[in-house]
């Protein structure tokens, strides 16, 4: 993503973010929205602080992420203003001055304090919306606080949903900077890299450390491919290496990229054949995103679908339609078919009714699905199906009624490689979905 189509998209993205913020504030009864970019978390009995992540919130406003202690106030009519803060400090390295091609539509107060910025917020604090957590608190005795009102986080939050094309712009170079670290990342696996190592080939690649990425990478072989948050990293790899699966994105501008691939070491082998039939399925549920559709069907037709795949294998002994009905589908994909992307790798009001509350439940016995939805242009999903093979879910599958249902030594055999997952990032728009994923790894091909 160039400089030029980041100035040419942002000025459009600012009056979108503008007009909602007025009418959240009309919901609300405030005057001024108030966003403090977060402060500095530090470890108990320690002088150690926590991986810094901005606000939300705020970097929704201004592409900075590395910047706690400054603030955004917008007021309805007037320029918005950004309170930044540039400390004079010779432990640390100084953010260097407000520049880029967003900073004419601000105007910029430059704080040598985090206390300095108070005298720069609204003076009454009761007719703020203040958007952040409570530690983010200014003035004596903590009055300038964090209120987080709920009609308006309620509006904001439902229509964070749909993206403009600034942020979509933002989320592409994300994804771009993702693929680049998956492709990395294959390379060492087939090299015979731990999964430490594979790590670090990522993170070099994609250019961003671990504190930068949107989340934990997930980098397991082998078996530990079926545990679905598996963040231990080996420093030596197994032997035999068999799998790999690695769910790892990127970050541009805050914003997310979330890519999850799976490869077989022998790309003939009937384990390669498994990842191919999940990943046509995969693809053919990313063709689903459609405007109007309602994301928990696509859930509930994903388990259709890699129930088929599950017979196709002889793994389970029914057909597709009663592996659903008996929940027998659920032992094998436990989770959710994917969730909302934007500013968080779980974006914000997965389950929203409305702009103004209220929330759609999830289907029953689904109860890790993070999106219940329906489907709109703007919207960008994720679409991660898998399946595996893992101790504690093969464990409780053989102790219940399904049992009889599954081929036990066809389980035996998959054990081994731990388990699938494939996903990608999907734009739905008025007409064919645009599969950010896909059309990065092409790119690179």
């Amino acid at each position: 993503m160039t400089s030029q189509t980041a100035a040419a998209l942002y000025p459009a993205h600012l009056e979108t973010l503008s007009a909602r913020a007025a009418v959240a504030l009309e919901r609300g009864g405030f005057d001024h929205l108030v966003v403090p970019s977060g402060t500095l978390h530090y470890q108990i009995f320690d002088d150690r602080d926590y991986p810094y992540a901005a606000n939300p919130q705020f970097k929704a406003w201004v592409p900075l992420v590395r910047n706690p202690d400054s603030w955004l106030v917008f007021t309805p009519g007037e320029r918005p203003k950004l309170v930044y803060l540039q400390p004079r400090d010779y432990w640390h390295v100084v953010p260097d001055a407000p520049s880029g091609y967003w900073v004419d539509h601000f105007d910029i107060e430059v704080v040598r304090n985090p206390d300095d910025a108070l005298q720069h917020l609204p003076r009454n604090a009761t007719r703020c919306a203040i958007l952040g957590e409570a530690q983010s608190a200014l003035g004596r005795y903590g009055a300038f606080a964090p209120n987080n009102p709920q009609p308006v986080l309620d509006y904001l939050d439902y229509h964070r949903a749909f993206k403009t094309p600034y942020e979509l712009a933002m989320m592409r170079e994300a994804n771009r900077r993702a693929v680049r670290g998956h492709r990395a990342a294959e390379r060492a696996f087939r090299a015979g890299a731990s999964e430490f190592g594979i790590h670090l080939a990522y993170c070099q690649a994609v250019g961003e450390d671990a504190n930068e990425l949107p989340y934990n990478n997930i980098v397991a072989l082998n078996t530990h491919g079926a545990v679905l948050h598996y963040t231990e990293r080996d420093r030596l790899p197994p032997k035999p290496v068999r799998s790999f699966l690695l769910d790892a994105g990127a970050s541009h501008g805050g914003y997310a990229a979330d890519i999850t691939r799976s490869h077989a070491m022998d790309r003939g082998g009937e384990f390669q054949a498994f990842i191919d039939a999940i990943d046509r399925a995969e693809l053919a549920m990313c063709d689903q995103v459609r405007a109007g559709v309602d994301y928990r069907q696509l859930h509930l037709d994903a388990h259709l679908a890699l129930s088929g795949v599950l017979n196709e294998f002889g793994i389970v002994t029914c057909g597709a339609e009663e592996a659903v009905a008996t929940g027998l589908s659920s032992s094998f994909f436990p989770h959710g078919l994917g969730h909302g992307l934007g500013l968080q790798v779980h974006d914000v009001a997965g389950f929203a009714a409305s702009d103004a509350g209220g929330t759609i439940d999830k289907p029953e016995g689904h109860p890790y699905l993070r999106l219940t939805r329906e489907l709109a242009p703007g919207m960008v999903v994720t679409i991660e199906p898998g399946l595996y093979f893992g101790a504690v879910l093969m464990e409780d599958l053989a102790a219940s009624d399904n049992a009889r249902l599954v081929d036990w030594d066809r389980v035996d055999a998959f054990r081994p490689f731990g388990g699938v997952r494939i996903e990608d990032n999907v734009i739905c728009t008025d007409g064919a979905p645009v599969n950010l994923t896909r059309e990065e790894f092409a790119a690179l091909a």
